[in-house]
């Protein structure tokens, strides 16, 4: 892998690296000007100083209007203006950088295996490649060099005569392997140099021809030091493209989730045809065990669909007629026709396939200092290696060809590789975890600010709570069961189109109880409704509506012996036998936060149920989990009543809360967390509603973002899936990625530097210089980022 570019990053004009991923999917025409967007698959681009060369071939075409290099996935995505050049012309110019350009986004399809798969190039392929086999073979004539070099020495005597001197048999063994493994180096540094680049290819390029430079000029063989470099060079390249190739798997799984095929329904019969020729309204058949190809609604059967690769959702999801469905979920059993509702390219897994990739362009704090740092780094350590190589005979007393060799041994360290490289495939390696966990990251500092907030604010209905109002309590009086009183209260609530009214018939519903005549239905505007059941008044509202009809609530028989409570003759009785509904049972329900219905005819009162907003099974163990992980506050946020918040608050276990907020109000309650928690804070809704509370806070995170266009565009995180349980789950992913970035950027700063320092007096020798310092550290770091795909959310 070839390592950054000191200067790169530095001199690209803002406009042209920058909101390319806001564009159309490849070869799509907007309908404002004839710009048309490609996304290209550019595998051995897998560096920041790769993307740099690139680049700068991308910004010699005319009519290129934006362009994004993603070198940690090996994408690049274009955009051009048809009338000013083409597609042609784009590949034409990564080509000529030096980069083969494998596969575009319009042709994605047509490079897919038999399974429906399309990788670039499986990290198997890169030891079968031409450059593996030419390094095997520069290898192999490197050992034999130092056979007869170190073993059969008199044999080198024998042929000294043929040869001539100083060239002696192992020196040209030696000189083949690098005219055979040093083929590659040259090209790149080639290119390198034609694109001004100083980066490892151009100075591998440097140390080669330099090693044989000086040969011929002190009259001091070092083609052994040249045959080194030109062998172990080849075979880190190759060992950091396999080890790049294994991280980039990651987000492949997800590109491959969807099948590329789909069976479509064609009148009585189906065919089966490209998921690119299916169009929104066609009717899918997916069949137990397949892959739903496109999202869609389910118009016929009913199955249990495996969502966890969208959602997380460990547990399949039961679908029926008109529920939603995403592409690339699996059919567990029954069998589904599904009417589409996006096209390929547009549904969710597309998008999230589509945000993770450009998550590369939102840079971390971390990310921006390495490459600050990297373009004081590389000039430093070239300017010290000819320090070095000039000063050393005089200040440190070396000979000539020890310190020519010192030299290019810190050439070879002069390239910031490993510590460039650390920041982003820890990044792409954390967001890519995070979305097979249902989790979606928009951005590597968003990853990065997510692991170092100390408060978590989190709105209170559909986040805390389901956000879907249901009947929690029915407390059946006078000698009324249960089933009587959602009798009358669905009779009384059918007709009703408040949400209350609709979790009552719910709970009758579920409960299968039987029908009631209604007539003469009326709803009390404030209070509650009426309506005559089986020729009977009845009445279903709050207990003020109960208070006027003339009861008294302090005294409700709640046995169930066949007493009744009428207007005209209430008996007291015994306290065990009675409800004091006004002070006590109502108020009771009303402080967790319920809505209290009564339930009776004129003269009689049948009944009590309460309704509320159900607070979330797993919301308790989310807070209490995220107060382990190390968040030193957690507040909630409603614009709901007092004694509700209360109730919830308490429930949940969250320090504080916030009640009656206005969305402004909940904006300026942000404000003031941000201003007192230095190290952010993240805001925790379900959707468009607390939007501009989660704009204002250092991380906006969006719950059952799945399907939502919305959700998904405003939002810097989404938990896909309606799960709160994901929360300290991404909080510890995040903390761990931080901590894998620093861990990378300070190993690989520190072992290049104390290498570095050690050149001068002889310690480090040419080979260790490329396997430590330049392979070895960025295997190392890609090897210790992809610890984060161990971190499960399971268990959390």
């Amino acid at each position: 892998m070839s390592s950054a570019d000191a200067d790169q990053s530095e001199d690209d004009p803002p406009d042209r690296c920058q909101d390319s991923c806001d564009q159309d999917y490849a070869g799509s025409a907007t309908a404002e000007s004839d710009e048309t967007q490609m996304r290209l698959s550019v595998p051995d681009m897998d560096c920041a100083s790769c993307a740099g060369k690139v680049e700068s071939g991308l910004d010699g075409v005319d009519g290129i209007d934006t362009y994004e290099t993603q070198p940690t996935t090996g994408r690049v995505v274009v955009t051009y203006n048809a009338e000013q050049t083409n597609e042609s012309s784009v590949i034409g110019a990564i080509e000529g950088a030096g980069y083969d350009v494998t596969d575009t986004e319009s042709d994605e399809s047509s490079e897919r295996d038999e399974n429906g798969n399309g990788h670039d190039e499986p990290a198997a392929g890169v030891w079968r490649s031409s450059r593996a086999i030419k390094t095997a073979i520069s290898a192999v004539f490197l050992a034999l060099g130092l056979g007869l070099e170190f073993v059969a020495t008199g044999m080198n005597a024998q042929f000294a005569s043929a040869l001539g001197e100083p060239l002696f048999v192992a020196d040209a063994l030696f000189l083949v392997a690098v005219a055979v493994g040093g083929q590659e180096i040259a090209r790149n540094g080639y290119y390198s140099a034609k694109s001004l680049n100083l980066d490892i290819d151009f100075l591998m390029t440097v140390a080669i021809g330099g090693a044989l430079a000086a040969s011929l000029a002190f009259g001091e063989a070092l083609y052994f030091e040249a045959a080194t470099l030109a062998t172990l060079f080849s075979f880190a390249e190759l060992l950091e493209r396999a080890s790049m190739d294994r991280a980039r798997d990651s987000l492949q799984e997800l590109m491959d989730l969807s099948p590329n095929e789909a069976t479509v329904k064609r009148g009585e019969s189906t065919e089966t045809v490209p998921v690119d020729a299916v169009a929104v309204g066609d009717i899918v058949v997916v069949r137990p065990g397949e892959k739903i190809p496109m999202d869609g609604e389910v118009v016929d059967g009913d199955s249990a669909v495996n969502q966890s690769p969208i959602t997380g959702e460990s547990i399949p999801v039961d679908k029926t007629t008109g529920d939603e469905v995403y592409a690339g979920t699996i059919n567990e059993q029954g069998y589904l026709e599904v009417e589409v509702t996006s096209a390929a390219g547009d549904n969710t897994l597309s998008r999230i396939v589509e945000m993770i990739e450009d998550a590369q362009s939102n840079k971390t704090e971390r990310e921006q200092f390495v490459e600050r740092f990297a373009a004081y780094y590389t000039p430093a350590v070239v300017v010290f290696a000819i320090l070095v190589t000039v000063g050393g005979p005089f200040v440190l007393g070396t000979t000539w060809p020890d310190a020519v060799v010192n030299g290019l041994t810190l050439l070879v360290l002069a390239c910031p590789c490993a510590f460039v490289i650390s920041t982003p495939v820890s990044v792409v390696s954390g967001v890519t975890s995070a979305a097979k966990n249902g989790v979606l990251i928009k951005g590597g500092n968003h990853l990065e600010s997510m692991g170092s907030v100390d408060a978590v604010a989190f709105d209170k209905t559909g986040t805390l709570t389901k956000g879907e109002l249901s009947v929690t309590d029915v407390v059946p009086l006078n000698g009324n069961t249960e089933d009587d009183v959602l009798r009358c209260a669905r009779g009384l609530e059918t007709r009703s189109e408040h949400p209350i009214g609709e979790a009552i018939v719910g709970r009758a519903d579920a409960a299968d109880v039987a029908d009631r005549e209604v007539e003469a239905f009326e709803s009390i505007t404030g209070k509650g409704v009426r309506a005559d059941l089986d020729g009977t008044p009845h009445y279903a509202g709050k207990p003020g509506l109960f208070d006027d009809l003339g009861f008294d609530l302090s005294h409700v028989h709640a046995t169930t012996d066949g007493g009744v409570v009428t207007q005209t003759s209430q008996q007291l009785c015994e306290r065990a036998g009675c409800l004091d509904l006004l002070s006590e049972t109502v108020p009771k329900l009303q402080s967790e936060g319920k809505t209290v219905v009564l339930v009776g005819t004129e003269d009689e009162l049948e009944g009590l149920i309460a309704v509320a907003d159900e607070v979330r099974p797993e919301a308790k163990r989310t807070v209490e989990r995220l107060k382990e992980r190390g968040v030193e506050r957690t507040v909630m946020l409603t614009g709901d009543n007092e004694r509700t918040a209360s109730a919830i608050a308490a429930e949940v276990g969250v320090d504080e809360h916030r009640a009656e907020l206005l969305p402004d109000e909940k904006v300026e309650e942000v404000e003031d967390l941000v201003d007192e928690f230095e190290d952010g804070v993240a805001m925790v809704g379900d959707g468009i509603n607390d939007a501009p509370a989660m704009a204002t806070a250092t991380v906006g995170v969006a719950m059952g973002a799945a399907g939502t266009d919305t959700a998904l565009e405003t939002a810097d995180i989404a938990l896909m899936g309606d799960d709160l349980s994901k929360l300290p789950y991404l909080y510890a992913l995040a903390g761990d990625a931080n901590s894998v970035i620093r861990q990378n950027i300070g190993a690989s700063l520190l072992v290049k530097a104390g290498l570095a320092l050690a050149v001068p007096f002889g310690y480090v020798p040419i080979w260790l210089a490329v396997l430590a310092g330049d392979a070895g550290m960025t295997v190392g770091v890609t090897g210790n980022a992809m610890r984060l795909s161990r971190v499960q959310a399971d268990g959390e």
